[in-house]
């Protein structure tokens, strides 16, 4: 018999007690009032005592009542705060590590700003950054030792995820200063006729350039394939090659002191959705909430660093 008893019955109980009221109680805890009614008559059966009784000033309890709210009270509250409440998250004093999926270039975009504000607002914050295989971060994000991945994964795009848009970024060509082709905009001949350097990182956005060439059917000259892109200052350089690339890198190569410009490339490429990606376990944990919540307010269309190259796209 104890085995079958519903513990939400000294829930109904505990608020009737301390309301002495069905409609108080039935208010309290968003039930309607046949449905406390019911449950104190199931309530009087299991224990075998009218618990509470009808007076002038309301529903009044029975020594049997007493005694079981005395010991019922502290329980319940137990519940509610050490099992029911979410586990605090304060990470002006917590000590932890926020571990980020990113590639290369995710980091140059995303690291710094949020290495920034981990110093002033988490001081013991360690933050991390890996990289690594479609199916590891995925595994990693179900597990919890990635909290969030962040720029562009479209392996991502499954029910067991959520996400969230950040902001775009564009591609744009990089090439040596004094280049003879150079133009703000290259034209669709100049590209055609120059050698190209193309990237095969880690990360997924170059795909996105990739593809559009494929269904254009747009074949260049290639030259060199790399799979690193901070290497291509130097390389561009020291050659005639051109190198089609996220725009973030395009202004890295333009402030490393190496005289390497960028241009506009000769057609409308579809452009990178940058995006914050969590698993849909962690969507009400609290360090995850912040750091998502950290991210969404850093990272906007208006609060991109690197937009003055995206605004003459």
């Amino acid at each position: 018999m104890r085995a079958s008893f519903d513990l939400n019955l000294l829930r109904v109980a505990v608020a009737l007690y301390e309301e002495q009221s069905v409609t108080r109680a039935a208010e309290r805890l968003g039930m309607s009032q046949p449905s406390v009614s019911n449950a104190l008559a199931k309530l009087r059966t299991h224990i075998g005592d009218p618990l509470f009784v009808r007076s002038k000033t309301g529903m009044q309890p029975t020594p049997r009542a007493h005694a079981i709210i005395r010991k019922a009270q502290p329980i319940l509250r137990s519940v509610d705060v050490d099992v029911l409440s979410e586990p605090p998250f304060d990470p002006a004093s917590d000590a932890f590590t926020a571990t980020f999926a990113m590639s290369d270039v995710g980091e140059m975009v995303f690291l710094p700003r949020i290495l920034e504000h981990f110093r002033r607002v988490a001081p013991r914050g360690i933050v991390h950054s890996v990289t690594l295989g479609p199916r590891e971060i995925e595994r990693r994000l179900e597990s919890g030792d990635i909290d969030l991945a962040v720029g562009y994964f479209p392996d991502l795009d499954k029910s067991s995820f959520l996400r969230q848009r950040l902001f775009t970024h564009h591609f744009v060509c990089v090439m040596r200063a004094g280049h003879p082709i150079w133009a703000k905009k290259l034209s669709l001949e100049t590209f055609l006729a120059a050698e190209h350097a193309v990237v095969q990182a880690e990360g997924r956005s170059q795909e996105i350039f990739e593809r559009f060439l494929a269904r254009k059917r747009i074949i260049r000259k290639v030259a060199l394939l790399t799979p690193h892109f901070l290497s291509l200052p130097v390389i561009l350089l020291r050659s005639d090659l051109v190198a089609t690339v996220p725009h973030a890198i395009g202004m890295y190569c333009e402030t490393t002191g190496v005289n390497v410009r960028s241009a506009l490339p000769p057609f409308d490429v579809p452009r990178i959705p940058l995006m914050q990606h969590w698993h849909r376990r962690f969507q009400n944990d609290a360090r995850n909430k912040w750091l998502r919540a950290i991210l969404r307010e850093l990272f906007t269309s208006e609060a991109d660093e690197w937009r003055t190259s995206a605004a003459s796209a």
